[in-house]
């Protein structure tokens, strides 16, 4: 397995417990359908919520916010509505978030967690 890959699928296992750890459920990890990818796919206070987890080593080359954009955030939705749709969830309050894992392994990573960016 790549280095890269290593960093992501770790980024999401603790974006998975600080969700948890937050009082959100996770329903599913790493969805796939043809048009896309759901790193997690969350519920909260009756909200159906895509989760982005964005890792990364260090801030040298940009904050792992800067990775989602515009474009990203318009599928993240269209992949949210499709999974919804997928498990015959009629929930009608949905959002994106953004998990950002900043560290190394072996380093204490930094989590930050932005809610309803869509």
């Amino acid at each position: 397995m790549r280095a890269k890959d290593r960093l992501g699928q770790r980024g999401e296992r603790l974006a998975e417990a600080y969700l948890q750890e937050q009082g959100i459920a996770v329903l599913d990890r790493n969805w796939r359908c043809r048009d896309g990818e759901l790193d997690i796919v969350a519920a909260e206070d009756g909200c159906l919520v895509a989760v982005e987890v964005k890792s990364r080593r260090s801030l040298d080359f940009g904050h792992p916010f800067e990775a989602v954009d515009a474009s990203k955030l318009a599928r993240l939705v269209r992949l949210l509505a499709a999974w919804a749709q997928a498990h015959g969830v009629r929930s009608a309050r949905r959002r994106v978030d953004v998990v950002a894992v900043t560290g190394a392994a072996g380093e204490l990573s930094r989590i930050e967690h932005l809610r309803g960016v869509a």
